[in-house]
């Protein structure tokens, strides 16, 4: 039988169909099968008879051991931006790639031209590719942004070919191509956007990056589900993974690296989207805590770590009798099955019935905590909710909290009390490690060493009082 000309490949996972199916049979996505041009060759995947005589043809590579080879450790090149440096792991690596994801609107092509503009000022030649925008649409933001454009210069191209010759014949020292869905090779039968289309792309930007060692840019779109667009092999491809991420609402803007093979991937950069574009938040836990109301019952101030910078949030709670006969449970910035557990938690350990009550939970600022260290401050906002009791409004709480009630040290202690005790914190409630404690006391601030929920909330002592839900009392 005669192969078929066209195949249906699937946009999220690369799977092949000869015929269109709604939802794909691989990954299960629905509405990702699309039609592309057949492989004229298909390549065998068998070793057998002929892969055997072809590796006894071929001459052997020769092998190396690693206690005799030389470590080399390329130079970074600082951006310019602190923020976008502290994720990079202290700057761009020179012929590295890295791909920006995020949604639409949230900032990419903002953050990725004041990154050339920044290395441009510094004197080094920078290359911005654009196969989305015009080269007035590109200026018009450069001029809003107030960025200076000496050595920044401008190409609209969307041929990999073309790109990759112009590259190899300026050799910036950083070039941002917006975006990778844009790019096409001519030999690949296939529309841009493509999973073809972007795997050979990505490819062939790979080699040229890495033979010409000029570092680039890549953004990425992503899916309705938040991954970039095209196949996952595209991240197996590049260098670094970054995503750039923030509430349509709030101006927050939180840089994470997914992956980085020349740094961590636990530094974050914080931005705040304003009309002059994005700023650096120099202190990030000032910022959240800026326009607190103190003295409000469900408000409870927790630190989290965003890679080895201490952040402290304010974690709000609003417990009210529930109307209908099935209650709400509602939470913003925090994963709803941890808020869902700690209640169970609190209901078992704690005595708290949360049966007939709505719940809603909110990190305040448009910022996600997934760090379970927040677990213990979500927990005694939920219970000052619940008796509507509020909280010193000079305290902070961090550590996880397991299923039997019992609080979990968590680690980074040190920074995280001296993080409290900068912002005004004078008491902190946790579950500090039981072999050797804190290694040393922080000056205004009194460590509170609690080992079960049970403990934490009988610390607040007017949250062990039975006060119905409308009653108010403050704890001096």
């Amino acid at each position: 039988m005669k192969a078929p000309a066209t195949v249906f490949a699937c946009q999220s996972c690369d799977a092949q169909s000869p015929k269109w199916t709604g939802q794909c049979l691989q990954c299960g996505h629905w509405g990702t099968m699309s039609a592309e041009s057949a492989p004229t060759k298909k390549a065998s995947v068998s070793f057998g008879a002929a892969g055997a005589a072809a590796a006894a043809a071929a001459k052997p590579a020769k092998i190396a051991a690693f206690d005799g080879l030389a470590s080399e450790r390329k130079r970074r090149i600082p951006t310019g931006i602190a923020e976008a440096d502290r994720v990079f792991g202290g700057g761009v690596v020179p012929g590295s790639i890295t791909l920006l994801g995020g949604e639409p609107g949230i900032g990419k092509s903002t953050l990725s031209i004041m990154l050339a503009a920044r290395l441009a000022a510094t004197g080094k030649k920078t290359l911005y590719v654009s196969g989305e925008e015009s080269a007035s649409q590109v200026k018009m933001r450069a001029d809003r942004l107030g960025l200076g454009q000496k050595n920044l210069f401008f190409l609209s191209e969307t041929d990999v070919a073309v790109l990759s010759s112009t590259i190899l014949s300026e050799k910036p020292a950083f070039a941002v191509i917006d975006s990778i869905q844009t790019l096409h090779c001519d030999d690949v039968p296939a529309e841009a956007g493509a999973v073809g289309q972007v795997r050979a792309a990505a490819a062939r930007l790979v080699s040229l990056a890495k033979s010409s060692g000029v570092p680039l840019l890549l953004i990425g779109h992503v899916t309705k589900d938040g991954n970039v667009a095209g196949p996952k092999t595209l991240e197996h491809l590049v260098d670094t993974v970054l995503s750039f991420e923030g509430e349509r609402d709030h101006p927050l803007r939180m840089l994470r690296s997914l992956k980085n093979r020349f740094g961590s991937t636990d530094e974050s950069g914080i931005f705040e989207m304003n009309d002059a574009g994005l700023s650096e938040i120099k202190n990030p836990s000032a910022y959240l805590l800026d326009a607190r109301l103190e003295s409000v019952p469900g408000s409870a101030i927790s630190c989290v770590m965003e890679g080895s910078r201490p952040v402290l949030v304010e974690i709000q709670a609003l417990v009210q009798k529930t109307s209908f006969g099935f209650p709400s449970r509602k939470s913003s910035g925090v994963d709803q099955s941890r808020v869902d557990m700690l209640l169970a938690v609190l209901s078992r350990r704690a005595g708290l019935d949360f049966g007939q009550y709505d719940v809603f939970v909110n990190v305040v600022g448009g910022i996600k905590v997934k760090e379970p260290a927040a677990d213990l401050a979500i927990a005694l906002a939920l219970a000052s909710a619940f008796k509507h009791v509020p909280l010193p409004s000079r305290l902070a709480a961090w550590g996880e909290l397991g299923l039997g009630g019992e609080i979990r040290p968590v680690t980074a202690h040190d920074r995280r009390l001296s993080e409290a005790a900068a912002l005004g914190m004078t008491t902190a409630v946790a579950g500090f490690p039981r072999s050797s404690g804190t290694k040393k006391p922080i000056a205004g601030i009194r460590a509170v060493d609690a080992r079960t929920i049970k403990d934490a909330i009988a610390a607040m002592s007017p949250l062990t009082a039975s006060v119905p839900v409308g009653a108010i009392r403050k704890i001096a």
